[in-house]
């Protein structure tokens, strides 16, 4: 009788375990040896991230980050062609349109999320191989450690779909050297491969097919410090020679970059750019008429004063301005027009930068009292 109950006890065990790694399941949460392994499970939708996503990672972040058997957290993506493409936009438009309240649950949860991994005190390494945008980049670049593949396309392309660079953006973006992220999070250009790398968003660069062998020596590790965590993603790192020998793509502009984006207004840039005429400037004008002229301007003063604000404080920043958002007219038709209609032509709300007052960016700034984001 004892026997038949500790089966019955361990295959409930099992099943209690299998819940989370039941490859169903939208995000599975392992421990392996002494690593603590966060998969993201949606490859149809590119992994985006939903509220329920966010709601199993972040207590599990916060478990893992006390357990003394845990010594570094792992977070990669299934499905081979990407990290994570994103968060869930298509959730949050429906449910804007109707007043649902995630649109206050998803943002709240997700930049909690995002500071929790920015504040996490066990290693945190992130295999950022193909796909990883705006979401994916706020679970990642906040971490220790981020590692690119050539598979690896970044982007920031919040402003082309009436929103901003979120997720920590006004934090890291400012922060990357020159004006590059002022022109990343205003363009929405996307970086490839080793730039990201050379950009100074990813830590390392490792051959995507060598993935499954750097997890298996990162989980093999015993009771590892950061710096042995380090030194094998070094070792990784020093044996890829994958366009070793390119040039960092925007090396030839950077000098442009940096005094074109580094105008105090989004018109002066804009001035700016028409001055200057050369086909590089052509096209960024071009990129940018294309976006919300309300998203380009609470994007160039979120970066202007994320620059000296700590994360917690950026983040509590981006909550007040997801909000305005929310309320306004450019998110829902940046999603009709990208995501949903897919024809490419937005109609925004003021149509033009002239007509962006600057009390209204004031007003998407200001606090929200009680429901102020709190970390």
């Amino acid at each position: 009788r004892l026997k038949a109950l500790n089966r019955l006890q361990v295959i409930l065990q099992h099943f209690k375990m299998s819940k989370q790694t039941d490859s169903t399941a939208e995000v599975l949460l392992e421990k392996k040896g002494g690593a603590g392994v966060i998969t993201l499970n949606r490859p149809k939708a590119l992994n985006a991230l939903n509220l329920s996503m966010i709601q199993q990672i972040y207590p599990q972040i916060k478990m893992w980050e006390q357990d003394p058997e845990t010594f570094l957290i792992i977070i990669k993506g299934t499905g081979g062609k990407a990290f994570c493409a994103g968060g869930d936009i298509r959730a949050i438009t429906e449910a804007g349109k109707v007043g649902d309240k995630l649109i206050q649950d998803f943002f709240r949860g997700e930049y909690r999320l995002n500071n929790a991994i920015g504040t996490c005190k066990k290693p945190y390494v992130a295999l950022i191989d193909g796909i990883t945008m705006g979401g994916g980049v706020g679970i990642s670049v906040h971490g220790h450690f981020r590692v690119a593949t050539e598979k690896t396309v970044f982007a920031m392309p919040e402003t082309a779909i009436g929103l901003f660079p979120d997720v920590g953006g006004g934090y890291f973006l400012p922060r990357l050297s020159g004006k590059i992220g002022f022109y990343l999070g205003l363009t929405g250009f996307r970086l490839k491969g080793r730039d990201v790398l050379k950009a100074g968003i990813a830590t390392h660069f490792v051959e995507s097919e060598k993935l499954p062998a750097l997890e298996k020596d990162l989980i093999a590790l015993k009771s590892p410090s950061k710096e042995k965590i380090a030194d094998l993603l070094n070792s990784y790192h020093m044996k890829c020679t994958i366009d070793q020998e390119k040039k960092f793509v925007l090396d030839k502009h950077m000098e442009k970059i940096n005094s074109l984006f580094s105008a105090n207004s989004v018109e002066e840039i804009v001035k700016k750019l028409k001055q200057d005429g050369s086909p590089f400037a052509m096209k960024q004008l071009e990129t940018i008429n294309k976006m919300s002229p309300t998203s380009l301007k609470l994007t160039l003063r979120q970066l202007r004063e994320g620059a000296s604000l700590s994360l917690q404080e950026v983040l509590q920043m981006e909550y007040r301005l997801s909000q305005a958002c929310m309320k306004g007219h450019d998110f829902y038709e940046g999603v009709r027009a990208v995501l949903i209609d897919k024809d490419q032509s937005p109609k925004w709300k003021p149509a033009a930068l002239e007509e962006v007052s600057d009390e209204f960016v004031d007003s998407c700034f200001k606090p929200l009292g009680n429901n102020d984001l709190k970390l």
